[in-house]
């Protein structure tokens, strides 16, 4: 795999090592293990019965589908923005922001009026739809995912119209899901870091297939002069007048075309979203 040229100073060989690098390195080695051995523990999941929610209509080009907007608490919450935040992020065009969802299965139905229909249930966090219900904004925006989900998993086309059932919370009946019973195991302070100053740094494994980094930055009002380079395995953060410099390896092969970054002004963080490569 690639390296950034800005790394390649660290990649020396084990011989010209100090001892305190060397520790770390199998400091690095146990951690990747564990975050692979979490990756490929797919099979592990837990059984959930989503709550209803609300129902929408829509239709794709076999006919009418309804989606169930369900809620549980076992799904993860997103990360915790406002309104105007993540109003910015969208607007930046910064596609960090996610809503963990939980996509079932098709199941056919009946509509109201005897006839063939498709369904799917949509489950998120049971606390973010209590959020959700109090915000249009918010509810259009996770109809919007859930259809673009739905599209994406099941090869399919809706139609981005839709409207919402006034009397029915849901079509049919909602089934049971399997999610994955381990969630973001967390790990601290990965990575050598080196600059004027060290920020702290979280790696979270948000999903078996993403990563999830949080820098702290606290003398930061945005993420203006901010300079960021993303590796298969390393992640590297510079400028904004030199107050913070971050040199980090991360323990697990990343998509860097796919990753996303966003500062999350409230809390004065760089969340930066790593999507991982397979294991092979």
């Amino acid at each position: 795999m690639a390296e950034s040229k800005l790394l390649a100073p660290e990649l020396s060989d084990a011989e010209s090592m100090g001892d305190e690098t060397v520790r770390f390195q199998e400091m690095l080695l146990q951690a990747s293990k564990e975050l692979q051995q979490a990756q490929m523990e797919r099979s592990e999941s837990t059984q959930i019965r989503p709550q209803p929610g609300f129902c929408i209509k829509t239709n794709s080009s076999e006919g009418k589908v309804f989606i169930n907007i369900c809620h549980s608490p076992s799904i993860p919450p997103p990360v915790d923005v406002t309104e105007d935040e993540l109003l910015q992020m969208l607007e930046e065009d910064q596609a960090g922001f996610r809503i963990p969802m939980s996509l079932g299965e098709p199941h056919a139905e009946l509509d109201a009026k005897g006839q063939g229909c498709t369904a799917y249930d949509v489950a998120v966090n049971s606390n973010f739809y209590l959020r959700m219900q109090n915000s249009d904004f918010l509810r259009e925006l996770v109809v919007t995912i859930a259809r673009e989900g739905l599209e994406d998993k099941y090869g399919l086309q809706l139609n981005p119209e839709w409207r919402m059932l006034k009397y029915r919370p849901f079509l049919g009946s909602i089934s049971q899901q399997n999610i994955r019973s381990q969630q973001r195991p967390q790990i601290q302070e990965l990575g050598t870091l080196e600059g004027p100053e060290r920020p702290h740094l979280n790696l979270w494994l948000e999903a078996p297939d993403l990563l999830l980094a949080e820098v702290d930055l606290p003398k930061l009002d945005g993420a203006q002069g901010l300079t960021l380079e993303i590796g298969e395995s390393h992640l590297v953060m510079g400028g904004s007048q030199q107050l913070y410099r971050l040199n980090a390896s991360i323990p697990l092969r990343i998509n860097p075309e796919a990753s996303r970054a966003a500062f999350h002004h409230r809390r004065k963080q760089l969340m930066v979203f790593l999507p991982l490569l397979s294991v092979s």
